[in-house]
């Protein structure tokens, strides 16, 4: 993302997961009609292509001058262009993102959260192709010593994670002891905060935390984990016509440069690794 907005979000969410559903139902009432957009698409609100994410996630979605922007935000507005329809963000708890829940019950239409894709998710949703392909960083407190992930339980020191995230279940398979936190704000500032040390969390969201001059003076990368995650949109299990929508935008995407272009803007300088080209199907 645009370095800068690391040091200015606009917004802390706090109580995220009681104040969701207060924005879900301002959002998706029942009293809204459903829709059909282009290409026979069926859309839960008219003329919306409602999506559920988990903010603030910074640099795939975060309020921004009042506003929800990111690179999932933008990918996800090409797909509603295409559409004739125009994007509505609805700010859930991550926790549902497993399940679907929110999709299952007609809520939204598709989930974007930076979202890896894993056989435990795909159970419940279906994934789009990948549209990024990211590694875990473990972010450490420069005074704390830790050089390495190795060094957590040796040293005695703590890790934070951000829950139901692959950087927990990294954690609880290493047997790291990590404290949870509810959102990646809440993680970052609990390393700021010294209630851990270090933390697992994603490569992409860190290299722009870093551009802050004062995170970097206090903090670095102690670790990198290539764990092979890719990241996908989520739809309901069998909302094939929806599916293929947002895959023609990734692909379009990626055809004539604007997924370079999204990247450099929201991300950083663009790495060609970042971009997966295989199926997740």
């Amino acid at each position: 993302m645009n370095p800068t907005v690391f040091g200015r979000r606009a917004r802390t969410l706090a109580a995220v997961t009681a104040a969701a559903g207060l924005v879900l139902a301002a959002g998706c009432s029942s009293g809204d009609k459903k829709g059909t957009a282009a290409g026979g698409v069926e859309v839960v609100k008219a003329g919306k292509l409602t999506t559920c994410t988990h903010l603030p996630y910074p640099p795939f979605q975060s309020e921004i001058d009042g506003k929800v922007q990111g690179f999932d935000v933008s990918l996800v507005d090409i797909a509603a262009k295409n559409l004739k329809v125009e994007q509505d963000i609805v700010d859930t708890p991550f926790e549902n993102f497993k399940t679907g829940a929110f999709l299952n019950s007609g809520q939204c239409d598709l989930a974007a959260a930076g979202m890896t894709i894993t056989e435990e998710r795909k159970k419940n949703v279906d994934f789009s192709d990948p549209y990024f392909s990211a590694t875990q960083a473990v972010l450490v407190d420069r005074k704390s010593g830790i050089t390495s992930l190795d060094d957590l339980k040796s040293k005695g020191k703590k890790l934070g994670a951000q829950v139901q995230t692959t950087g927990e279940e990294y954690a609880a398979k290493r047997k790291l002891g990590a404290t949870s936190f509810e959102s990646s704000d809440a993680l970052l500032n609990g390393l700021r905060t010294g209630q851990v040390q270090a933390v697992i969390i994603d490569y992409p969201v860190v290299q722009g935390w870093l551009k802050n001059k004062d995170n970097a003076e206090a903090f670095k990368i102690a670790d990198n984990l290539d764990t092979g995650e890719q990241y996908g949109f989520t739809v309901k299990k069998g909302n094939t016509k929806l599916l293929a929508a947002l895959n023609k935008a990734i692909r379009d995407a990626k055809a004539d440069g604007t997924y370079k272009k999204l990247y450099e803007k929201w991300i950083g300088p663009y790495e060609a690794a970042a971009e997966p080209s295989a199926s997740a199907s």
